[in-house]
């Protein structure tokens, strides 16, 4: 009755004042007479025709045409980028070349009406603008992640490798403009002004894209990452500071006139760093929690970026090194960096930055270079490039007491150039010290030298291998028994913990590691040690509860899987130990058993299906990735099912065939760790049949006297195996038992399945 209700009232509602917007055209039409006749649609257009004159006017629309650039520029930078992913390349080289694919060089030149429609010229001043907001948050972030701390601490040796990895290419650029200037340089340049921007440009090293690469490769908390790290900063203020200078010389004309804008400069400076940086930390340290960063708060910090950007802008030393500037001087305390780099982050680098990639690439003109002679001076500028990137730092490295092996690697590092170097052109073509050849070349150098920097670390590591792991890792090897515990929740590394103590020996030589492994697109270089030390704490807590001395490996990483696999297999470890949450196989089969089950299967009827006597569904009781760790995994893969395991004193080891045998070893392992009893149960009497398992549950007899009991199938109640703490079983008979849907598993404890 009351839908009827709804209906007749919403019927009348709509049915009345339809009839009255009717009467107000009707006498709205009226009042058109004696006016300007309006425009009427010509008659001999169907209406069809006038449909389709209406929707192409619309896409060519302003707003049209800039919504279809951001949407194809986004997908195709995210599919170059992962294809770069793919083979072990830098995502901002796929991003890089996305730009150029969209330009001129590639699509421009096979399919020139569709540039012109999606890149009309009209059309570049807008995405010019987005492009530039882009590149003033990516800088403001970059400003945010530099550690001033690390930098003091380090200042000595860093300045030394980065000033000398700085000086080197700046002056082997001074010295090619030699070479290059009366054919490339624009009309009206004089030669101080190109070749201060060309040395310069063989300058630059991209702090992003090293830290990122030095996240990826393990080095993050070696004394090598923390020193190359320093280096890429320390390079990225001194060679900003520069450029600032070179960009006041170019629009100044001479170096004289320059001064000026030089002093004015430097006043900016002791402003932000005296007055403004004081007044924000005060703010920050205020307003370091989540609750606080409100809208108004905000709101003064992006007014403070602009500002900041602006005076840059207008003192003649660029927008973007007011936007670094304002980074540099952000509240130091980390969790407000954190707060804010996550508002700005995604933003600034998944919408606005792959424009700038374009916006580049619509400059890049790979095609100008229809010469051999223009690409052998591409060669040799790339060859300047790398020489005093890589031989300016290496030797410096050296010069400071660092190994060959680490000297080579920090040149290897430091001779990468991405996203900072594009910055740095894309200014010389705004005030006109570029031409579009030397553009085209200086990009692709960008290009090849940010490629070449995975090729020569792995060059290195082969020809020049550590002859220990990493410090990092503190992979200890030995020959006692080594756990390793790959935990993704803190909570939940602290049981997994708690059950590895149980495998080692109190006072002996055995050694549990500690591994978290963190998808790196979650991390920047300001919260990697923040997020280590709250992942890590439970754990570490755990341990010295536990007496048990852990070792701790951080890595962030692009394939988490691939990693875990990559450690337990080239680590000297005796077990690979891992949590799953019941509670994530809710809807599947292993959810089923773990829950609610009606299908009741004996013991030896396991036994029989195990045996191949009966045919049942098979499915993989985990998902593709946890599968894929078990089966590449070398040694024995523990994963432990927590249904609130504190404390293991009681072990039920069910033996469904000779090949679980193996779980005796382990039970023996936790039998040595406290007054641990096992419970084996042995539905088709193996422990008489088979000698060798006799041997294995006498010797666990007289390790535990009184302390192994043997359980018949009959047994098998509820009530038994909820007085059990943890039952270990083997991978392939917990399949088993869990595609035929056992009754026991629902009621059993944590559960430890081991493939061995």
């Amino acid at each position: 009755m009351k839908n009827i209700r709804n209906v007749l009232f919403y019927t009348l509602t709509i049915g009345a004042f339809s009839g009255l917007l009717y009467w107000f055209l009707i006498r709205g039409q009226s009042l058109e007479i004696g006016r300007t006749a309006s425009k009427t649609p010509d008659l001999n257009i169907s209406s069809f025709d006038q449909f389709i004159s209406t929707l192409s006017h619309d896409v060519s629309n302003p707003l049209a045409i800039l919504l279809l650039q951001i949407i194809t520029i986004i997908v195709v930078a995210r599919i170059f980028g992962w294809v770069c992913k793919l083979i072990g390349q830098p995502t901002v080289i796929g991003e890089i070349a996305a730009g150029i694919f969209l330009g001129p060089s590639l699509i421009g030149t096979f399919f020139p009406e569709f540039s012109l429609f999606l890149f009309p010229k009209q059309s570049l001043g807008n995405l010019q603008f987005l492009s530039q907001i882009g590149l003033i948050l990516f800088m403001f972030i970059i400003g945010m992640e530099l550690d001033l701390k690390v930098l003091k601490t380090k200042a000595q040796e860093a300045i030394v490798i980065s000033h000398a990895s700085i000086i080197l290419p700046f002056a082997l650029g001074v010295g090619l403009s030699l070479y290059i200037y009366q054919q490339f340089a624009p009309d009206g340049i004089s030669f101080l002004s190109f070749s201060l921007f060309i040395g310069i440009a063989l300058s630059i090293t991209a702090f992003p894209v090293l830290a990122r690469i030095v996240q990826e490769r393990g080095l993050s908390k070696t004394k090598l990452g923390t020193m190359v790290i320093t280096c890429a900063a320390t390079d990225d203020i001194t060679a900003w500071c520069i450029l600032a200078a070179v960009i006041a010389i170019v629009k100044a004309g001479s170096f004289l006139s320059s001064v000026y804008t030089i002093l004015l400069a430097g006043a900016y400076v002791l402003l932000m760093l005296k007055v403004v940086k004081p007044f924000l930390q005060r703010l920050g340290d205020h307003y370091s929690y989540k609750e606080g960063l409100t809208k108004t708060v905000v709101a003064v910090f992006f007014v403070i970026l602009l500002l900041s950007a602006y005076s840059t802008e207008v003192i003649g030393i660029h927008a973007l090194f007011g936007a670094f500037m304002a980074g540099v001087i952000m509240p130091s305390n980390q969790s407000f960096r954190n707060l804010f780099i996550e508002k700005v982050e995604d933003v600034s680098m998944v919408l606005l930055l792959p424009l700038f990639f374009v916006f580049t690439g619509l400059r890049t003109q790979i095609g100008l270079l229809n010469d051999p002679y223009l690409w052998q001076v591409t060669g040799i500028i790339i060859a300047a490039a790398v020489a005093g990137k890589f031989i300016g730092s290496a030797v410096a490295a050296r010069f400071v007491k660092q190994s060959w092996r680490d000297s080579l690697i920090i040149g290897s590092l430091m001779n990468t150039r991405g996203l900072m170097e594009l910055v740095v052109l894309n200014i010389g073509y705004d005030i006109g010290v570029l031409s579009p050849e030397i553009f085209a070349m200086m990009v692709i150098m960008a290009l090849a030298t940010t490629c070449m920097t995975g090729p020569a670390l792995d060059l290195i590591n082969r020809f020049m291998p550590e002859r220990k792991l990493k410090p990092e890792e503190n992979i200890i090897e030995t020959s006692g028994f080594s756990v390793l515990v790959a935990f993704a929740n803190p909570q939940g590394g602290r049981k997994m913990i708690r059950l590895a103590n149980n495998f080692i020996e109190t006072s002996s030589s055995q050694n549990v590691t500690a591994l978290h492994l963190s998808p790196s697109s979650y991390l920047n270089q300001v919260n990697t040690e923040e997020y280590q030390s709250e992942t890590f704490r439970p754990v570490i807590d755990e341990a010295e509860k536990l007496d048990l001395p852990i070792i701790s490996l951080f890595k962030p990483s692009h394939d988490v899987e691939h990693d875990i696999i990559e450690i337990a297999n080239h680590g000297d470890y005796d077990i690979l130990l891992m949590g799953i949450g019941h509670s994530v196989f809710e809807g599947t089969i292993l959810g089923k058993v773990l829950g609610i089950t009606t299908k009741i299967i004996s013991p030896v009827r396991l036994y029989d299906t195990i045996k191949g006597k009966s045919k049942l569904f098979h499915a993989d009781i985990f998902d593709e990735r946890t599968s894929h760790i078990i089966k590449s995994v070398k040694v024995p893969v523990a994963i432990l099912i927590e249904k609130n395991l504190e404390m293991v004193k009681d072990i039920f080891v069910p033996l469904f065939s000779v090949q679980d045998q193996f779980l005796l070893h382990f039970a023996s392992k936790m039998m040595l760790h406290g007054e641990v009893a096992v419970t084996i149960m042995d539905p088709s009497g193996m422990i008489e049949q088979d000698l060798k398992i006799k041997e294995i549950v006498d010797s666990m007899e007289l390790l535990g006297p009184g302390r192994i009991n043997l359980h018949s199938e009959n047994g098998l109640e509820k009530d038994f195996l909820q007085q059990q703490d943890l039952m270990m079983i083997s991978y392939e008979s917990w399949k088993k038992a869990v595609e035929s849907h056992s009754i026991w598993l629902s009621n059993s404890p944590s559960v430890l399945i081991i493939r061995g």
